[in-house]
Formats: C-alpha cells, structure tokens, sequence
C-alpha cells in the first residue's frame, strides 16, 4: 500500500502543572506544536549542504572577493563543537552555587543535590557526583565555566529564544545565524562554486538559524545521527529503491533522488568516516552517538570547521530528578569518551567545544518536582585549548531575581561568541563586529589568545550587493555597480543546467535592475532559479523564484 510520510512534534511537557496559568500552558503548548516551513523543508534532507554543480563551475577555478581573502587568510586549523542543550538547561543543579548551599537548598526542597553526592570543583562550585565523566577533565585543566549566560529581558519562548542565541539579534527578530553571515561573506559565490568540504555539519536542531545566511544555509543538516551514519558509511542520504509502486512513490523517488544528488557532500564525508574508526568505547546514548560520528570526521581529516549536536530533553517541568541526571550522564561521560578518542591521534588541541542553551530555569523548584523557564545558565567550554581549568564572570545572586522570579545574568553569550571568533578562530575584530551585526561585546578570558592575529582594516572591502525582488509577476535582479566593469549574469535551473545569459557588456557606476523574463529570450516556467553574476573577477550566486 502507498502511504504518505508523516512528521508529528509533540509538546515535550507533561500534563497537569500545578503552579502554571491556563494560559501560560496554552501558550507553551502552542509553541511546541509548531512545526513551520523552515523545519519541514530541513528534515526533508532539503536545505544544507544543498549546493549545486552548475556545468563545470563547482570545479573551476574562481577568484575569491577580498573580504573573502581576508577571511580565509585569518582563519586557522581550529575545530569548535556546538552542543545544543535542547529545552533550557538548569543550571544550578548543573553547576552547584555550593558558596551559598543554604539559599540553593531552601529554593529547592525536593530536586537539590545532596551536598555529600557532590564533587566539588572548587570552594564555591560543584558539580553531581554522577557527572563523574568530567572529573578528570577539570583536573587535567580541560574545562571552564562561564557563569550567568543570558541577554537582556529574557525571552521565555523556546523557538524565539533559540532563534535570538542563534542570530545573535535581540530584540529584534534577524532571518540569519551568526555562522550564516560569517559563510556568506567567506564564500559568496556559494550556489555555485562551494568549498570542497562542508563549513558546517549540523545534526539535530532542524530549523535552527544559526547556518543560516541571507539565501543559503551553510551546513550539511540531518535530523538525528542516524541520517548522519547512513550518509557516512554509503555515500548517500536516501534509499531511492525501496519505494511503492504508485503516483506518490513517483513523486518521492524524485525528491530523494534530487537530495541525494543536490548534497554533493556526501562523498568527502563518506571519505573521512571510512578513514578513520573510533579509539573508544562511547556509550549508547543520544549525544554520544553523534560525538563519535563528529570524532571520525574529524580524525578523518574531513576539515569541517563547525559541527553542532544536539541534545534535547531539558524542558524539566516535571520529573527532573532522574531526567536531568540522565541527560547531564550523557554530556559528562560523551565529552570525556571524545577527547579521548580526538585525543589518541595528537587532535585534541585544535578542537575546541562549547554549550549552548536557549534559557535557563528558575532558581526555585516547581510544584511537579521540576523547574519552568528561566533566564541566566552557564556556558561550558572543553578541551586542552582553554589552558587550564577555572571560571569565568560573575554568579548570579541566588536572591536577586528579575521581574519574572528569575536569575539576572551577568555575561551576554555574544561576549562567547565574540572571544571564541576572535580568539580561538583568529578573526579579525571588524569582521567580528559585522558578524555580530556591528555590535562590539566584551572578551573574556577564556585561556586561549590568538597570537597570529593582525588587524587589518576592511573599510575599503567592496562587498557587492546584489539582491532579487519580485514585483507582481515580474522578477528582477537588482545590484549596484561601484565603479565601470564588465558584468555576465547567467541563469541555471535547480539541477544546473544553464539557461542563457541575460547580460554580458560593460555596465558603468549605479544601480541596475535586470528584468529576468524579460532578458533571457526563452520561456520560463514556474519555479526555482539560480543566477550567477560575474564582475571583476569575481562571482556572486543565488536563488531566484520565477513567478
């Protein structure tokens, strides 16, 4: 029998919380249920590592812009690894406020840690004994902590709050991540002339912006590392011969078969998986599988510079106790198992990994031996590069809360940001600044300096802008020309396939607007199109909707 796909997302809270309002559930619920067009299209395998090979041109040799130069010259051989704490991490019971173990207590009757079922870090923090996974990482100086990760009037949302640690924009809303906008400017001409490896491997975390550039997203995406396995061992994402035998299976060979050729990544990452193996015995569990997958990329020599994993499960409204324990077992024991593995082939210095968490809870338990939404939680940074274990930034008072019961932070995440890019991927602090949408944050020290890095001014850098806009059934490309210059505009379908040229002539300074039906003297159906500008030896591509 032929039967469609089907996608359910159901609300990760228990029912019945007894210290919230109707309406707050309502809402929360609400939010959970969303499964918006972004998600749908990235778990069809659409959207990442979705480049095409345009004729010869993803093989050709191309002359980079200068920003791009500037940038790929900055970088080094450095590795982050994003670990997404799925749901608004607890923090206190994660990173025990021991200074003040009375306060901690009092606020949580029922799901504080025993103070004898601690380990401590230091005079003033602890971590649970069952987090045993780090003890050695801490006293071999492989982690920090930074205390009190939030922004400004937390946003309670967990879409809107993941999309503002994403983008980095608050409080208003920004389409694109922060290692989107970093992509997009390194390689402009993206659609069509992409870099031989991945920039990013992301698994989980469907719909999350933070690959996402203005047109394209930048990393190779999959759901679950399942998808990722597949994708390493055989070379491709979707079986395209066990299908049914009807008008829908049609349907569905087509897509997965245009997925499977449109990830154009698949063989490098097939190629570095089967080069290497794992050292070590990781456990069988939801994060450690997809960090031993992330460890045979690396080891593989697969030169991906970002990877983000995923672990979900710490919305804890309720059951906190033994939900939380698992998942923080999962993180301390995996972290340890993949520097020890990175590890035993010399890697594990140029690999550096960070948590990340949309929100904190609140400071005091809830009536369902759990925690709600709340604001400042720490950001946990591993590996031999921090140069020595410790913390960083201030606590937040346990007695201080903001209007909404929460804790107030005391670190802006872009200030993590803002260090890691600039001290551990050595960018210069301009490019920094637009990464983090002209915002200049405050470095921490997080025991690692870039001692390479050079400042260069990038005033005089020619981004050339060129954007598409649609008006009634009318598709034009519009861009402005500095200066005189021969421009070739080109038109691909999706498969990439050329079209025509719609211009090739000397276009002197202004703006321009290229009427694409108009220009391209052939019939043009409905649908999606790709353009490829060429100007000053230089090359500049995205999508196009004919309408």
């Amino acid at each position: 029998m032929c039967h469609h796909d089907t996608f359910s997302n159901k609300p990760a809270e228990q029912a019945g919380k007894k210290d919230a309002s109707k309406e707050e559930k309502h809402i929360h619920d609400q939010e959970h249920a969303t499964w918006n067009r972004r998600s749908f299209i990235q778990a069809l395998g659409l959207v990442g590592g979705g480049s095409v090979m345009l004729g010869s041109a993803a093989v050709s040799a191309t002359k980079a812009s200068p920003l791009s130069v500037a940038l790929s010259q900055s970088e080094n051989d450095n590795i982050l690894v994003i670990v997404r704490l799925k749901g608004g991490n607890d923090g206190l019971n994660t990173i025990v406020p021991i200074y003040d173990y009375s306060t901690y207590a009092n606020l949580r009757p029922t799901i504080r840690h025993q103070e004898n079922d601690l380990f401590n870090l230091n005079a003033d923090f602890a971590i649970p004994n069952f987090m045993n996974g780090l003890e050695a990482m801490w006293g071999d100086g492989q982690m920090k902590v930074v205390h009190g990760v939030g922004y400004p009037q937390q946003n309670l949302s967990h879409f809107t709050s993941s999309d503002i640690w994403a983008s980095a924009s608050t409080p208003t809303f920004e389409p694109t991540g922060w290692w989107g906008r970093y992509f997009e400017d390194l390689y402009p001409d993206y659609l069509t002339n992409p870099p031989a490896v991945p920039p990013a491997i992301q698994i989980g975390s469907i719909g999350n912006l933070i690959f996402e550039g203005a047109e394209n997203n930048y990393a190779f995406s999959v759901a679950n590392p399942d998808q990722l396995a597949n994708v390493a061992a055989n070379g491709a994402l979707h079986d395209v011969l066990n299908l049914p035998d009807c008008v829908y299976g049609d349907k569905l060979l087509f897509m997965r078969s245009t997925t499977n050729t449109t990830f154009n990544y698949a063989q490098v990452i097939n190629d570095a998986y089967l080069a290497s193996s794992n050292s070590v015995d990781y456990e069988d569990a939801e994060l450690a599988n997809q960090l031993a997958i992330v460890a045979r990329m690396i080891k593989g020599g697969l030169g991906t510079k970002v990877y983000m994993v995923t672990l979900n499960g710490f919305d804890t409204h309720a059951n906190q106790e033994v939900d939380h324990r698992t998942l923080l077992e999962d993180l301390s024991e995996s972290m340890r198992d993949f520097y020890d593995d990175i590890g035993n082939v010399g890697m594990q210095n140029e690999v550096l990994t960070m948590t990340i968490s949309e929100f904190g809870r609140r400071p005091y338990e809830n009536g369902s031996n759990g925690t709600d939404h709340g604001a400042a939680s720490p950001v946990m940074l591993f590996g031999p590069g921090l140069n020595g274990s410790g913390f960083v930034s201030e606590h937040p008072d346990l007695s201080d809360w903001d209007n909404n019961d929460n804790l107030i932070p005391t670190t802006d995440f872009r200030d993590v940001y803002s260090s890691v890019l600039t001290d551990w991927f050595c960018l210069d602090p301009s490019v920094v600044n637009d990464i983090l949408l002209n915002e200049t944050y405050e470095n921490l020290d997080l025991g690692f300096s870039c001692e390479s890095l050079a400042v260069q001014d990038f005033g005089d850098v020619n981004r050339f802008n060129h954007v598409a806009t649609y008006n009634n059934n009318t598709t034009n490309i519009e861009f402005t020309m500095p200066s005189t210059g021969h421009v070739d505009i080109k038109l691909y379908d999706i498969l990439g396939k050329e079209i025509g040229t719609m211009k090739n002539e000397i276009m002197f300074p202004g703006r321009h607007i290229v009427d694409v039906k108009a220009t391209i003297n052939t019939r043009l159906s409905y649908g999606q199109y790709i353009y490829r500008i060429a100007v000053g030896g230089q090359f500049y591509s995205r999508s196009i909707l004919i309408k």
